[in-house]
């Protein structure tokens, strides 16, 4: 007969991810709620540079993946993983060390980005010292996890159990993937990898950070408190297993279908789509599962906000997965892609999938580890409907505004002329949906204040258990292997199941991304593009410290609506000196790639200080400060030496001589601007004339052909 061991659950620091996860939700989404403001006022940028749109977008996005949802899955784990394996976590000091690291990281990303800097990755926005300690934080969060599966008191290795695996492994390859960078300084850097390389090592991270961190472990979550809130078993183990095995396989696959009619080459992008549309069946594979443990109870869930909650998320997910394919397909991905289409699509997933299952995760969890009851229903029920339709008030208006971009951005007169020649006219139209977005995430962020009191309420004048008593009978590991069913051989071998987890991922990984390293003709050079100079470098790095590739992009599609208003499609041989690369996501203004030698110097610079007075109606920031800071040309050298270092052709010594050939150019631009009636005094010695330079550069090494018209 087995022994039976006393033992405890720490509950501490279930509490300290909670309490961080609705803290830093708070935050994360009133800053985006900010950003969504500056797009309808303007005037909310302040013109002061830390609140641009440019600069906290990316403060938003990782406040809410990796505080809010972040937190979210560290919370979830912390419970769920402790009573899955009857085990106390493996060190309390590795617990509250992640924790406090963690939160350290999130500070830092708060500081860091409002300041400018940045790697302009999308997700991956942090500088490398951030990255470093992202690392050390995640790796400690994998041995304290893996420490306690080995010391468990539960023979079987439940599902979630697996999608925590899987997600820290993948995680961990994706981290160290897309974030190998020489360091320029304590705060600058250079990506090893350039142009359509860095593009796909970008999504291929990108689109997986997406897959292996606001899914992955969320469906580790539904798996757990799914059946513990209806009080069922999960409908169907075996789709469980098929659910897990597909979706890691298939899903590290589908990155390239990002960058559809990019530069990239056709096999990636092909391969991108294919493996896309077979994430369908795993995915909802996995929401029919989640629908169905609740069959026969849906009397509850009328009545159980959690429940609620938890079925919303459950089919946002369904949706988004079935989206997200669609999206992929070539002649959608045409219409939708530089759209707030794909904005709309991500804030289902966002919203719906991981605020909804949060939501509904701490409703349940929170009141269990006080020993008490939730104070309010009512007020949990309103939280639930104030949720949902923030969610509807904000996704329904941003698809209404993508289809209107595509149909008016593709849309031509009988005479062959493009109908909507002034790109702002395209801008302008979709205002009020812009207006209509705010209201829904106002409505969404009031849901979350609601949820803050009811919880406070819940707790006040309470104690958390904080070492729950527990039993189980000890593991007796002579038996631990035998028995069950063909799946039991790797279900309760944990170090099996994270090498199975990584060869599964890596294979797709590897076929997509050594070809680009390996086969010189995937991206073949051009004779007549050439390295950037100093001046325009330096002018390349403000461009990113601005964030402005949250609103331009830098690739011209080879569709006619594109080369009509742009110029010549872009070619991969462009890009090979551009670390990193800047094809963006989004179009909320014209793309800029053939910008160069469009406009006079002094339409630049008036641009720079007042976007609506070289185009009216534009809802761009003003950025005055680029004509009164000085250019800070301390790094220029070091740059230089950096990219020397990985292969930019600049010759041998040349940083010695970069000074010099950056004031003579600052210097002709400076007299070209005054040519043109600008007469600020020291114009040489500005920010302003670098990001002129860069701009005027953008596009002309290939001499493309002139067909621009007027943005």
């Amino acid at each position: 007969m087995s022994r039976i061991e006393t033992f405890s659950y720490d509950n501490e620091i279930v509490k300290k991810f909670t309490y961080a996860c609705m803290f830093w939700g708070v935050i994360g989404m009133t800053v985006g709620l900010l950003a969504a403001l500056q797009l309808v006022l303007p005037a909310l940028n302040f013109s002061t540079p830390e609140l641009t749109f440019g600069r906290i977008r990316p403060l938003h996005t990782n406040a809410v993946i990796f505080a809010f949802v972040g937190n979210g899955i560290f919370m979830g784990v912390y419970y769920s993983l402790q009573r899955l394996l009857k085990a106390r976590m493996y060190s309390d000091r590795l617990s509250q060390f992640h924790f406090w690291g963690w939160q350290a990281i999130i500070l830092a990303a708060a500081l860091t980005l409002p300041l400018g800097y940045t790697s302009s990755h999308e997700y991956a926005e942090l500088e490398w010292p951030i990255d470093i300690a992202i690392a050390v934080v995640w790796i400690a969060f994998g041995i304290n996890m893996f420490g306690t599966i080995l010391k468990r008191r539960e023979h079987h290795l439940y599902v979630a159990i697996w999608f925590y695996i899987a997600t820290w492994v993948t995680v961990t390859i994706l981290h160290v993937g897309n974030n190998i960078e020489l360091p320029v300084s304590l705060w600058k850097s250079y990506p090893v990898f350039a142009g359509v390389q860095d593009a796909l090592v970008q999504w291929w991270y990108g689109h997986n950070a997406v897959a292996f961190f606001l899914t992955t472990p969320y469906l580790g979550l539904m798996y757990y408190f799914l059946p513990k809130a209806a009080n069922r078993p999960v409908y169907s183990y075996k789709l469980s297993i098929i659910h897990f095995w597909a979706l890691i396989f298939i899903y590290i696959w589908a990155g390239p279908h990002h960058l559809l009619y990019t530069s990239l080459p056709d096999w990636a992008q092909s391969l991108g789509m294919a493996f896309s549309l077979m994430l369908i069946a795993p995915s909802w594979g996995g929401m029919l599962n989640g629908l169905l443990t609740l069959r026969g109870a849906w009397d509850r869930v009328r009545n159980d906000p959690i429940l609620k909650f938890m079925v919303v998320a459950i089919t946002a997910y369904g949706m988004a997965t079935l989206e997200g394919p669609m999206l992929s397909i070539k002649s959608v991905n045409a219409i939708s892609h530089y759209t707030d289409w794909t904005i709309a699509h991500v804030h289902v997933g966002t919203l719906g999938w991981n605020g909804m299952l949060t939501f509904g995760v701490v409703y349940w969890l929170l009141p269990r580890i006080f020993d008490t009851k939730l104070y309010s229903i009512k007020l949990a029920n309103i939280h639930f409907w104030i949720a949902t339709l923030g969610t509807l008030f904000y996704t329904v208006p941003l698809y209404w505004a993508g289809w209107t971009q595509s149909l008016m951005w593709k849309e031509f007169l009988p005479e062959g002329m493009l109908k909507y020649g002034n790109f702002l006219e395209t801008v302008t139209q979709i205002l009020p949906m812009y207006g209509l977005r705010v209201f829904g995430g106002t409505i969404y962020i009031l849901g979350v204040f609601v949820m803050v009191y009811n919880l406070w309420k819940t707790v006040k004048g309470k104690q958390v258990i904080a070492n729950e008593p527990a039993q189980a009978p000890i593991l007796d590991i002579t038996t631990i292997h035998e028995g069950g069913h063909w799946h039991r051989w790797i279900e309760r071998r944990p170090v099996q199941m994270l090498v199975g987890s990584l060869i599964v991922v890596l294979i797709g990984g590897l076929v997509e991304v050594v070809p680009m390293f390996m086969v010189e003709e995937n991206v073949p050079k051009i004779a007549t593009v050439k390295p950037y100079t100093p001046l325009e470098l330096e002018g390349r790095d403000i461009y990113i410290r601005e964030g402005c590739v949250g609103c331009h992009s830098q690739m011209i599609r080879p569709f006619r609506s594109e080369t009509e208003r742009y110029g010549e499609y872009s070619k991969s041989g462009e890009f090979i000196y551009d670390r990193p690369f800047l094809w963006g996501s989004k179009r909320t203004g014209p793309d800029l790639h053939r910008v160069g030698k469009k406009y006079p110097d002094s339409w630049h610079y008036n641009h720079m200080i007042d976007p609506t007075s070289t185009s009216p109606g534009s809802i761009m920031p003003p950025y005055p400060w680029m004509v009164e800071d000085e250019l800070d040309t301390s790094l220029t050298e070091a740059k230089i030496k950096t990219l020397i270092t990985l292969g930019t052709p600049y010759g041998d010594r040349y940083e010695e001589q970069a000074l010099a050939d950056l004031r003579k150019q600052a210097k002709a631009v400076a007299e070209s601007l005054r040519a043109e009636g600008i007469e600020d005094a020291d114009l040489e010695k500005k920010e302003i004339v670098a990001i002129i330079a860069y701009l005027q550069r953008l596009g002309t090494d290939i001499q493309p052909t002139p067909k621009q018209v007027a943005n």
